[in-house]
């Protein structure tokens, strides 16, 4: 008689590696909620998401913009995010399957990265940010004893194991919603905190408030003069929008100043306030492209700022800080009179979250990039020998001036549209000196003066149209602007790294017969 008893079987790899992702998902959850409780603190996925932004390739952050434009930051995040789960199901699969011990070296070595990830933030090392990970590791490595602790034994004759198994997969499948449901909740707790503190502010009143905007500054078939600020693009290096506390917050000035300043949220604001109406471009910003768009800005000139410092003979590099460590860089001969400002409010409200509340630098001519610091700390005088800003290591020019551009609006590219009377209409720029004129071409035909819209200041975009009677045909349109001081925009075709793209925005329409 054999009376040799059948060996249980190892877990499936299917329920393993669930039980895997189940265990990641309420670690993950945990470090979430623990994230929420501080401005410190930050989601382990955050900080290694950022140091992926911080020490990527430049051509690969203008592809991934190029490919994904204002999604990047969602399909970077997408991104970890798979690969973290592929990491929760080979732990699962390796410590329910095989050793227990040898999963738990698994979370140990995702932990490491977190902190790692964590202890390298721009804005210096600190050992508190490493909690969400630590405490969210700990969590995983838990789960996972106690899945490891109540995992059926598999055997295949014994009904009791299928029911068994039955109950771990439910188990598993509760935990991993648990962990779902708990991240979320962290993640919203730290939003609506961000956000009732920004609903709750009230707004200064400039001396001279702005009349809106004229109607003829709207030329038909190109894009709202003012762009929403729900509209607006969005490009920057933070993953997730940095929690500012106004109690604690506060605007430095410092570096080569005879005075340094310092500006409670209270204090700033009582200082004067203007309205300009600007447009921020993007150096990112493709032939044609959408990373540009123009606000009325409520602020405190930059200028009388500076002045009240005293700018120390030599500097010539203007520096913002944010919060999050992130650093501009300008020359201080960008103050010729210009509008640049520390603005505190966008389109009548205060500045939304993540355009950089409460206050951030705008600086017509100058891409955003090298001036438009948000979540705004400090304010440093210094000089370009003396320091690089966040993007001249990754291969982007230190001074960065805007250059002579335009764009066609409507019709789009490869838009089919009836033959007969319709119009041509766009966008050109060229802050902080204007436009006096564009031209359009019509396949190899001459360039025409477009009829161009009334000019609110220089440092905001000029919309042009022009009629035409379009004929059935497949035809290609171009555009070139002219700035205010005769100077023709180039048609030599670059690409946006390492300080802006020329050339002349060409596209093509397909016209049918009516």
């Amino acid at each position: 008689m054999d009376t040799t008893e059948t060996q249980p079987k190892p877990m499936s790899r299917p329920i393993s590696a669930f039980a895997g992702l189940a265990a990641g998902a309420f670690g993950l959850g945990v470090a979430e909620v623990v994230a929420s409780t501080s401005n410190r603190l930050r989601s382990p996925i955050i900080d290694v998401g950022d140091r992926v932004v911080d020490n990527v390739p430049p051509v690969i952050k203008d592809l991934a913009i190029a490919l994904f434009g204002t999604n990047d930051k969602l399909v970077l995040l997408l991104t970890i995010g798979v690969l973290v789960a592929l990491l929760a199901a080979t732990i699962g699969v390796v410590a329910l399957r095989r050793r227990l011990s040898h999963g738990l070296i698994g979370v140990a070595l995702f932990a490491l990265l977190g902190v790692a990830a964590a202890l390298a933030a721009r804005t210096g090392t600190d050992i508190v940010a490493t909690v969400p990970t630590l405490v969210g590791s700990t969590a995983t490595a838990i789960a996972l004893v106690a899945l490891d602790c109540v995992k059926p034994d598999g055997r295949p004759a014994d009904l009791g194991s299928d029911a068994g198994r039955r109950s771990f997969v439910l188990g598993v499948g509760t935990l991993a919603a648990a962990g779902v449901t708990v991240g979320l909740l962290g993640r919203r707790l730290t939003e609506r905190a961000g956000r009732a503190v920004r609903d709750a502010l009230g707004l200064p009143v400039p001396a001279s408030p702005l009349a809106p905007v004229d109607g003829a500054a709207q030329a038909p078939s190109a894009a709202p003069f003012i762009t929403a600020n729900e509209d607006f693009y969005r490009i920057d290096t933070a993953l997730e929008v940095p929690r500012v506390d106004l109690d604690t917050w506060e605007l430095r000035v410092s570096g080569m100043v005879e005075r340094p300043l310092r500006f409670s949220w209270e204090e700033l604001i009582e200082r004067p306030v203007v309205e300009s109406d600007i447009t921020l471009t993007c150096v990112s910003n493709t032939l044609g492209g959408d990373l540009i768009g123009t606000a009325r800005w409520l602020g405190i000139r930059l200028d009388d700022l500076l002045a009240d410092a005293g700018i120390v003979a030599g500097a010539d590099q203007i520096v913002g800080r944010s919060v999050d460590g992130y650093t501009c860089g300008f020359p201080v001969d960008a103050l010729d009179g210009r509008d640049a400002l520390v603005a505190i409010a966008m389109n009548g409200e205060p500045l939304p979250l993540e355009h950089g509340f409460p206050a951030r630098l705008i600086v017509p001519g100058i891409y955003g990039y090298a001036s438009a610091t948000k979540w705004l700390t400090e304010i440093e005088l210094t000089t370009f020998d003396a320091f690089d800003h966040y993007w001249v290591p990754r291969g982007y020019a230190a001074e960065a001036p805007i250059k002579l551009q335009s764009r066609i609006d409507s019709p789009r590219g490869l838009d089919r549209i009836g033959a007969g009377p319709t119009v041509i209409g766009g966008v050109a720029w060229a802050q902080p000196t204007g436009i006096s004129g564009v031209d359009v071409r019509i396949d190899d035909g001459p360039w025409q003066p477009a009829e161009l819209a009334a000019e609110v200041n220089g440092s905001t975009w000029r919309q042009w149209s022009l009629p035409w009677v379009a004929t059935p045909g497949r035809h290609t349109i171009s555009v070139r602007a002219t700035d205010a001081n005769g100077r023709q925009q180039t048609d030599e075709r670059v690409e946006p790294l390492p300080d802006g793209a020329t050339g002349h925005h060409t596209i093509v329409v397909l016209v049918d017969d009516e």
